[in-house]
């Protein structure tokens, strides 16, 4: 093979290897657009689970099977959990600005999984099988499942199509 051929070959196959490292940076930084969102979703939906739920309506603390002292301890650790998992979303999302790689749909859709995943959670996990409250007390709890559980896999599915929209729209571009 003349030398030419030969350091041609090199060169193609360089950015060959370049072309996979920058996949495989663009694939990670579509990941922790939709982590960063994910992380936004469910301490958003905590915040809004305490405020309305536990603080505003009186309906249940985190955990009712012990003294309202206990209830409103486990309030308060649920509320630091919400809170910081908003605090990391957000420096995640800043350096994803940082390194111009911040992808406002797929991170919505991050949203929108995170608060279906974790209403999903709550009314499945923490309602139905470890029981540690209900959505309310001394009323017919069935409309008030149907209904969390509904919205969970409606914001579930929102968030699903919201991420794959934008992944599609990348995908095309990048075979642009």
């Amino acid at each position: 093979m003349p030398y030419g051929k030969k350091n041609e070959h090199r060169g193609v196959m360089q950015k060959m290897a370049l072309t996979n490292t920058q996949q495989d940076q663009i694939q990670t930084k579509a990941s922790q657009n939709l982590w960063s969102g994910i992380l936004f979703g469910v301490g958003f939906v905590g915040f809004i689970d305490e405020a309305v739920f536990h603080q505003l309506l009186h309906w249940h603390h985190f955990y009712d099977k012990s003294t309202t002292a206990a209830g409103l301890v486990s309030d308060g650790l649920f509320h630091a959990l919400s809170f910081f998992a908003t605090i990391a979303s957000s420096f995640m999302m800043a350096a994803l600005k940082q390194a111009q790689a911040f992808r406002f749909r797929r991170w919505l859709g991050g949203i929108f999984l995170g608060a279906g995943i974790f209403q999903l959670y709550d009314g499945i996990v923490q309602h139905k099988m470890m029981r540690l409250h209900q959505i309310r007390y001394n009323v017919d709890i069935m409309p008030y499942d149907v209904g969390w559980n509904v919205l969970a896999a409606l914001l579930i599915i929102i968030g699903i199509g919201l991420a794959r929209v934008n992944q599609k729209q990348r995908s095309s571009k990048a075979r642009a």
